[in-house]
C-alpha cells in the first residue's frame, strides 16, 4: 500500500528531499530514498511500506528494554520492511534490510491501523512500541496507528524504539502532535568513522536527539550494544557513558551482549566480563541507572536500585518483574516531576509508573 510521505519537499526537475531523518535524501524521480522504502513518485515522495506490518506480538516492555518506564506492562509491538541504517550486525536483518535481501520485501497481507489497535484492545495491551525495525522509515503508518488508537484506546501510551536518527523536523511533529511518551535510543559507537562504516549512519545526530528527546520531557533511555574488537575497550565505553553524562546522569543506560549475526559472523559473543566493566565504568563515572543486558542466568544485573540509599526497588528476572516496590502501594509519594520517591529514602527516581 503506497501512502504519500509526510516531511519533504519539492525540488527543481521533479526531484525532492525527505525531511524524515538525517540523511536528507534528495531523491530523482522513480528513485528511492537510502533507506529503499520512501520513493519518488512523479515527484510525489511516497512511503512504501505503509501497512506492511512484520512480526506483530505481544511484548514485556522490558524487552524493548525499557527498565523506568511503565514496570511490568505489556505492548502491541511491530516493525515493517526497511531501515534508515545498514547496521552489519542487526539481528533483524530479515526485516530491516528486506529491501535489499528479497525479491518481494513487502509481500505480506496490508494491516490497517484500526485493525492493529483493535488487536492490542482484544488482547488488553498497556501500550505500542514501533520496533524490530527503525520506526522512523515507517512514521506515517505509526502516526495513523497512534492517532487511531486515540480515539479507541485512549489510556495507551507509546514508544519508538530508534537508531535516534531521525530529523529535528520529525521530533518537533511528534511533540507538537503529543504522539510518543517515550523513545529508546540505541547509541551504537562513539566514534564517527565507525558509525559509518558499521551502519551507514553518522554520530553527531545521535548526540543531538538524545539531548532533543531528553530536554522535551519525553522518557528517555539508551542502550549501547558492546562489540568485540569493536566498541568494547575501556576508552570507546568510558566515551559512550560521559556522552550520556553530559545531558544528564538520570538516564537510563544499558550495555547488552552482541551475539554474532548477518555480516558479522565472524565475531565472538560479548564476554560477561567485557559488560561488568562497562556497567563499573557507568557507575564509577557517576550513572545512576546502568543495566547489563541479552545475559542469561546472572543474577542482579537488570536490578533498579536507589542512586541514594542503594535500597533494591524493582528486581527483574529476564523479562519478567519479581518485585516493584511501587507496585500496588497508594502510599508512594510522587514528585512535582511526577516521579516516584523512593519509599526509604525520598530520593526522586527517574521513572514512569
Amino acid at each position: 500500500m503506497e501512502k504519500e510521505a509526510l516531511l519533504w519537499v519539492k525540488l527543481k526537475d521533479n526531484k525532492v528531499m525527505c525531511h524524515l531523518c538525517n540523511h536528507y535524501c534528495i531523491i530523482e524521480e522513480n528513485k528511492a530514498g537510502y533507506c529503499l522504502v520512501r520513493k519518488n513518485i512523479n515527484g510525489t515522495l511516497y512511503s512504501l511500506n505503509y501497512g506492511k506490518a512484520y512480526g506483530l506480538a505481544i511484548d514485556p516492555i522490558e524487552k524493548k528494554p525499557f527498565f523506568h518506564f511503565k514496570p511490568s506492562t505489556r505492548v502491541m509491538s511491530f516493525g515493517t520492511p526497511g531501515c534508515n541504517f545498514r547496521c552489519l550486525n542487526c539481528q533483524n536483518w530479515d526485516l530491516s534490510q528486506a529491501v535489499r535481501e528479497f525479491e518481494d520485501p513487502f509481500g505480506v497481507t496490508d494491516l490497517l491501523p484500526s485493525q492493529i489497535v483493535s488487536a492490542a484492545v482484544n488482547y488488553q495491551c498497556d501500550g505500542y512500541s514501533y520496533t524490530y525495525s527503525e520506526p522512523t522509515i515507517f512514521f506515517e503508518y505509526a502516526r495513523d496507528v497512534i492517532l487511531e488508537a486515540k480515539k479507541v484506546h485512549k489510556k495507551a501510551y507509546h514508544v519508538f524504539v530508534s537508531n535516534g536518527f531521525f530529523s529535528q523536523k520529525m521530533l518537533e511533529l511528534v511533540l507538537k502532535e503529543r504522539l510518543l511518551d517515550a523513545i529508546r535510543i540505541d547509541l551504537k559507537f562513539i566514534d564517527d568513522k565507525k558509525y559509518n562504516e558499521i551502519t551507514g549512519g553518522k554520530l553527531k545526530p545521535v548526540l543531538d536527539n538524545i539531548k532533543r528527546v531528553y530536554e522535551s520531557g519525553l522518557h528517555l533511555e539508551v542502550i549501547n550494544l558492546v562489540i568485540p574488537s569493536l566498541n568494547d575497550s575501556e576508552q570507546d565505553i568510558t566515551e559512550t557513558v560521559l556522552a550520556v553524562k553530559r545531558v544528564s546522569s538520570r538516564i537510563p543506560i544499558h550495555f547488552s551482549a552482541f551475539h554474532p549475526d548477518y555480516k558479522l559472523m565472524h565475531l565472538p559473543r560479548t564476554p560477561l566480563e567485557t559488560l561488568l566493566k562497562a556497567k563499573k565504568i557507568a557507575e564509577d563515572l557517576g550513572m545512576e541507572y546502568v543495566y547489563v543486558g541479552n545475559v542469561h542466568y546472572y543474577d542482579g544485573l537488570e536490578d533498579t536500585y536507589c542512586p541514594s540509599c542503594k535500597s533494591l526497588l524493582i528486581k527483574r528476572s529476564g523479562f519478567n518483574v519479581v518485585k516493584n516496590v511501587f507496585s500496588n502501594n497508594k502510599g508512594i509519594q510522587i514528585s512535582e516531576n511526577k516521579k516516584p520517591l523512593c519509599p526509604k529514602c525520598g530520593h526522586e527516581i527517574n521513572m514512569v509508573l
